[in-house]
Order: structure tokens, then sequence, then C-alpha cells
């Protein structure tokens, strides 16, 4: 074998990779729309399109150096393959889906010898920038781990399929053609931690990119709000590039509302103490900003925030909200809040795990439209820009680690019962500490990434694992560095008997599928903790059928703080059209795989496609904003209960109205809310109905959200 077997090394999780750090995307200049546009920073060079492929079956028949093929007259036995992009869906291996089990023997940090890798050649050219000389590579997703080259020299390898690898090449670049090696292995002891429920890809399935950087300026940033009655407080932690310390640049930091508007806030970062909890971090800001305007799902203000020196500047978004558990409920900027969430999956029938901008926008106006707040990132994190999307269409976020050994709940024992499984489930992984530098690298590399995400309310561990010495750590250490948010771990249900486990870092208490009988046991035994169904009817087939049954409860016990349902799109491969015009999706065991779980990827609101399932219609029903309490016919009264958690009535939406006579409709209106009705309060407006003396009468209400589109992207 021509690499190192770091993929069945748990004492090597990467190689040469930075630090980890929050995502952004620098520029030479102030740049108000780099989510969108990310591409047209000066200081990104996107490496994505046609690259040269070779597969093969085991990465122990790969003999061949292939890095050190410098010349194109070497590469003609390569195909080529778009990046980024899963190989299985260029008729490369075969898909597979599974659910529980694992697509190989349980041998934890062990793979199969049959191990099939991809080697992956790309030409680029680069000029240096004499501003911004040194030079990082991004690799945002890639399946499972790789090995990379550039220029046939090695640079070097990183795992964790769902995160953003980085590497310094400054002293590897040429000016010029430069070519780039990459070498991808489907399985490796990371693949233990990535068991999710989902169709199983291989390859570089996500960005690729070139960062141009100063010597000088921040390399990373954490900020951090606090709201107090007549200001905000947004103190920024920074540290800087490496380079000597007289030789580093001012940085200046100013806030702004809007982006033609002036500055409500600025200063520059300074030399701040570092014994404390950020020793990382050896400068700050504290900004100050009157009267501001808060974040909410309802009205997602935002604030532009610049992070400025001579050579560079960081563009990037905050919100101001604050979140924590007062008496058994969430409390967000001071109000009680119940989730209406969704669990997403990235799917697509055509792409795979290949989402861009245009698909996840896509999903997000679908998600928004039919009365959800929250979305859990199920079961790894999405790629960095989704939550920028989040923080802007108004998103509660549970943002998860890409982290889940469910199969080892599978794992061969003499007493197959469901008892007898539950408790040995943690003892291969979870609870097994020569895995706990593996487990706390993927919690720190999804909460790193995404600390400055506003839309983040909790952190999750991850999914499925059960709960052990690796899953304290990782929970001592998120609470430990971020205490401005939650944190949530659903399989700490989940325990042997060895000994007493540690739950104190867990914030919510959170259970998959519970019945209502269970639900009612605890919200009778005193809680001390919010109940959050963190998977809830579950949307297969006909489902969801219960989403009413469980609306009862959030709404009437203030320590349940609401659910997520399982889940947002159905999981298919797309193959083409069938005679009647319909399109062929094929499921688990329709391409010849031994290991599967059949159509059991069928279990979304909508279809592959995004077309609406009636489980979706019916939640949007149950979770609309407002319901009629009580109608007095011979006043035209109606009582409105507001189930908004931050916004008035009257504000937000309008009424449409209709009565219907024996089926027929006998009038129509629109009514503008004239009075105020207050999140979690009833209030009384009078319509102008004429009933018939005769025949069965109804009256239909139906609400319409006013300014949707202007909510959507105010500071845009």
């Amino acid at each position: 074998m021509i690499i190192p077997n770091y993929f069945e090394n748990l004492n090597v999780l990467h190689e040469n990779t930075m630090a980890n750090r929050a995502y952004y995307i620098p520029a030479s200049h102030p740049d108000k729309d780099l989510v969108r546009r990310r591409e047209h920073s000066d200081r990104i060079q996107m490496l994505n399109g046609l690259w040269k492929f070779k597969y093969h079956s085991s990465v122990y028949d790969l003999d061949e150096r292939f890095y050190e093929r410098l010349d194109d007259s070497l590469l003609g036995d390569y195909d080529q393959i778009p990046v980024p992009g899963a190989w299985q869906n260029f008729g490369y291996d075969s898909h597979q889906y599974t659910n529980v089990r694992y697509p190989f023997p349980i041998d934890p940090p062990y793979v199969p010898i049959e191990n099939p890798c991809g080697t992956y050649i790309h030409d680029f050219d680069y000029k240096k920038d004499l501003s911004a000389p040194k030079a990082f590579l991004n690799f945002e997703g890639v399946d499972s781990c790789f090995y990379v080259w550039l220029n046939g020299t090695y640079v070097g390898y990183s795992q964790v399929s769902h995160s953003t690898s980085e590497f310094d090449v400054t002293d590897f670049l040429i000016e010029g053609t430069n070519r780039l090696a990459v070498l991808v292995l489907k399985w490796c002891d990371g693949s233990y931690f990535e068991d999710q429920d989902k169709f199983r890809y291989s390859g570089i399935f996500r960005d690729v990119y070139l960062l141009k950087r100063p010597h000088q300026g921040v390399f990373d940033y954490f900020t951090t709000t606090k709201i107090y009655p007549d200001h905000g407080e947004v103190t920024i932690l920074a540290r800087f590039m490496e380079c000597p310390a007289q030789d580093q640049e001012p940085v200046h930091a100013s806030i702004r509302r809007g982006w033609e508007e002036s500055d409500v806030a600025w200063g520059e970062l300074v030399p701040r103490d570092v014994q404390d909890s950020y020793p990382e971090y050896t400068h700050q800001a504290v900004l100050t900003i009157p009267n501001p305007y808060l974040w909410t799902p309802e009205q997602p203000q935002l604030y532009y925030l610049l992070l400025k020196t001579d050579w560079e500047v960081i563009t990037d978004r905050i919100g101001l909200r604050e979140i924590h558990v007062e008496n058994e409920e969430v409390i967000v900027n001071g109000v009680p809040v119940k989730f209406r969430g969704v669990n997403r999956h990235d799917s697509d029938p055509v792409t795979g795990p290949v989402i861009g901008l245009n698909q996840m926008e896509s999903d997000l106006r679908l998600i928004k439209e039919h009365n959800f707040n929250a979305i859990r990132s199920s079961h790894y994190p999405n790629a960095p820009y989704f939550y920028e999307l989040c923080d802007e269409y108004g998103f509660f976020v549970i943002d998860e680690a890409d982290n889940e050994s469910h199969g080892t709940q599978s794992q061969y024992l003499k007493d197959s019962v469901w008892e007898n499984r539950r408790k040995h489930w943690n003892e291969r992984i979870a609870d097994n500490p020569l895995f706990t530098e593996a487990t706390m690298d993927r919690t720190m590399r999804c909460v790193h990434r995404d600390k400055n995400r506003p839309c983040v309310v909790i952190w999750s561990m991850g999914n499925e694992c059960a709960f052990g010495c690796t899953f304290e750590e990782s929970l001592k250490w998120t609470k430990g560095f971020d205490p401005t948010r939650l944190t949530h771990y659903e399989s700490s249900l989940y325990t042997g008997n060895q000994r007493k486990y540690d739950f104190s870092n867990i914030d919510i208490y959170s259970r998959m599928y519970p019945s209502l009988d269970d639900i009612k046991d605890y919200v009778n035994s005193s809680p001390d903790k919010p109940f959050l169904m963190v998977e809830y009817c579950h949307a297969m087939g006909n489902g969801p059928g219960d989403l009413e049954d469980y609306f009862t409860w959030i709404q009437n016990h203030h320590v349940m703080c609401g659910g997520f349902v399982w889940e947002w799109c159905d999981h298919a491969v797309y193959k083409g059209v069938a005679e009647n015009g319909k399109a062929i999706y094929y499921y688990g065991g329709d391409h010849g795989e031994a290991i599967h779980d059949g159509n059991f990827c069928m279990d979304g609101l909508v279809y592959p496609d995004r077309r609406p399932h009636t489980g979706l219609l019916e939640y949007k029903n149950v979770y609309r904003p407002a319901r009629v309490v009580h109608f007095q016919p011979s006043s035209g009264e109606l009582a409105l209960y507001n189930y908004l958690d931050f916004t008035d009535l009257q504000d937000y939406l309008y009424l449409l109205y209709e009565v219907t006579c024996d089926g027929k409709v006998v009038s129509t209106d629109k009514m503008e809310l004239t009075s105020s009705i207050l999140p979690h309060t009833t209030g009384k407006v009078s319509i102008n109905v004429k009933i018939p003396e005769k025949g069965k009468c109804f009256l239909k209400i139906i609400y319409c959200r006013k300014d949707y589109e202007v909510n959507r992207g105010q500071i845009s």
C-alpha cells in the first residue's frame, strides 16, 4: 500500500490540517453578499469542475504513486467526474441505503480490505497576490477520508465527512499550472461514527477552493451577544494569523444595520487577559448597540459585522439573541418559545448529498411556508452557508455533530433481546475511552465552524450512539466553550450498569417518538429540564396523523418545548422517466446491495422532487399561527389566539374568510386586524358576515402573512 494506514488509526485523525476556526470568506474590500455569491470574492479561487478520476475496488490494489503523474500523457486511463459529486452517481461502485446496520462487519477501528477508493487529479492555474501571498486549500466535505498531494508533494490527511478541512499550501504552490491529487477512501475508522440513516455515498461532495490571505489579520473569531433594556452588547474574541506580534496589523471592528447605513458601533481589537476559558483568543472588542433590533425566527433582524485591516476585510452578519432555560422552559430574548421543527437531511434524487445554494433555498422557502420555525441538521453539519441562510430566513437550528454509531446497537450478542442490546450498546464506542479524542474532534469541528451563527441555538452531540465517557467529555467541553447556547443528546438515555454517568452538561431532556403516556409521565414527574421531542410524528406512508394530539400537549404544558418531525424529504435515486411520464425512483435493495433497509428511506413530508405530501399540508394547518377559539354568529365577533412567540398578529397577518351554505360559497371578504393581539394571548375582532337563514353553514378563516418576502431578507 502506497499510503500510511491512517484510515484505521485512532491516533491520526488529521495530519497537517489548520486549527479549527469559524467559517467566513475574506476579501480585499467590504462585500455585503458573500453568502449567495461567495465565489465573487477576490480572495477565493474555486476549484470545482471536472476532475480526472479513477476508481479502484480496494485501496490495497492501489500500488502506483498516482500523485507523481505530472504529465497529461500519463493520464490515459483516467475518466472525468464532477467535483463536487458522489462517485456512485456516475457509474462507480453502487448505491446503498441502510439505517441502523453498518455496511461492513463491526470491528472498530478496522474496515474491510475490500475498501474502494478513488484517485482524483485536477490542474489549476495560480497567480500569487502580493497583498495576500498565503494560500489555504479548503475541502468542505469529503466522504470518508482523504489524502492530499500538490505538485507531487504530500500535503496532508483528514477525515470527518461533513466538516471543513483546511491546509496551508503556500509553500507547495507555483506560479502557473499546479496539479492537485487526492485519494478518497470509501471507509475509514471514522465511518463507525457516520452510520446515519441515509444512502451511503463516497467522494468529494462539497466545494473545494483556495483562500488567499495576507500574513497579518484575523484567523478565527467568536462573537457573543448580551441584551440589556436599552442596548445590546457584542463581544468579539479573536486570534490572529501566525506572524510576529510586532508585525500584526491593527484590526478595526464595526457594526451597521443596513449596508448603506452608518456604523452603529465600532472599535479596535485590543489585547486581552488570556487567563480565562478562552486562552486561544488573544484579542477582543466589546461593542455596544443602542436600542438594538433583536433576532428571532419571526423577525430575523441581522446586523453587518466588518473586521478590517489594511490588507483584508471579513464581512459577516450577527443577530442579537439570548437563549437559556428557566423554570423548565426554553427562553429566547426573555420569551418562552416552542420549537415547531423538522429534521432535514442533505438529499436530492439526482445529485445525492451534493446540495447547492438553489436546493437549500428551495427547501428553506418550502419549510418556512408550512409554519416551521426550527430545523435540526440531522445527522451532521450542513454546508457552512446553509446556516447563513437560516440566519436570514429565520429558523432556530439544532446543529448536530457528524456522529452516529447506531450500528453498535446491532452487535453480536448471545441474548439479542432489546434490553440486553440496550445495556451493551455503549461498550464498543460511546463508553470506550479509546474513542474520546475522535468523538470530541467531531464535536469541536462542528462548534468552532458554526459558532457565529445566531440561528444555532442548540448543540447536538450526535444521534443514536448510546452514552458514555466520550460524550461526557464532549459535553463538558461544549458547555465550557459556549455557555451561550443549550445542549441536548437524546441517546444519553442508553447506558449500561457499569457506573454512574454524568448528565450535568445536558440542558434539555430529549426523546424520540414518545407516546402520549410517556409525555404525561414526564410532565407529572416534577421535571427539572424542558422536554424536547427531537424526533416525533414519523412521516412515512400516510403519516404523520397524530400532529394535533402532540400539538395539544406541547401548548398546554410549559415544560414541553416542542418537537421536530421526522423527516423533511423522501430519499431516493432518480432513474429516469417511466412510460406513463412519471419519475422512476430506486430505494434500498434496488441496486443489488445485500445489506439494505428497503423503502424505509421514504419517510418524508415531501417527495424526492419536493412535492408536498398530505402530511405536510396537515402540519401547516395544525401549526397555523392563529386559531379561532370562539365565534359569535349574531355579532360576528371572533376570538383569535396568537400562537406566535414574538410577533403581534396585527403586524403579521390578515384574514380571508368565506361563508358556505350547503357546500356553496355565499360570501367572501378580506379583513386587516385593527387591534393588537400580542403573542400567547387572545384578542377579539369583528367580521361582517351574512349567514343564510336556512341550510348547513360554515365559516372558513384563512390566515395570510403580510410581508413574507420583506421579512425574509430585511437587511438586503
